[in-house]
């Protein structure tokens, strides 16, 4: 079955960045006290964007939807197009997966929060994550003392 005009033109009005779960969780995160980049590929070479990304500490966030990232809690298929929906979002499952696994290998976390979730939690989640980070980083630029 095909996606009705009406479904097209609906899914095709969904904002992919900027949108209010992405804007209020932003705002408690520079609330905390953190900077960020917004928008911005954490990797050259890698056509993947990270919702807001925290650059020295090598940390990567993503704020996904319930919808198009298939939450365990959330997530509806629909019955028409089904086949489609559930290719599509399995896809961006995948994509998920690697994106993670690809950060990692180059030293950055990626970190999730899903739609749902309350901002001001999600944000002190990352802020911990960001600053643990930061002070791990800070130890190991450290110069070494000598020794008498």
């Amino acid at each position: 079955m095909q996606t009705t005009p009406q479904t097209r033109t609906r899914m095709s009005k969904q904002k992919s960045r900027d949108t209010d779960v992405e804007l209020a969780l932003r705002r408690a995160l520079h609330a905390a006290g953190l900077r960020y980049r917004v928008h911005r590929r954490p990797l050259r070479g890698v056509r993947r964007e990270a919702d807001v990304l925290f650059g020295p500490a090598k940390v990567a966030l993503f704020v996904d939807g319930c919808f198009w990232h298939g939450c365990p809690t959330h997530a509806t298929w629909p019955k028409n197009n089904a086949e489609f929906w559930q290719a599509k979002i399995e896809g961006n499952r995948l994509r998920d997966r690697d994106t993670d696994e690809r950060l990692a290998s180059a030293g950055w976390l990626a970190v999730r929060v899903w739609e749902h979730e309350d901002p001001l939690e999600a944000a002190e989640r990352v802020r911990v994550i960001v600053l643990s980070r930061r002070q791990r980083e800070a130890r190991t630029k450290q110069p070494r003392q000598l020794r008498s």
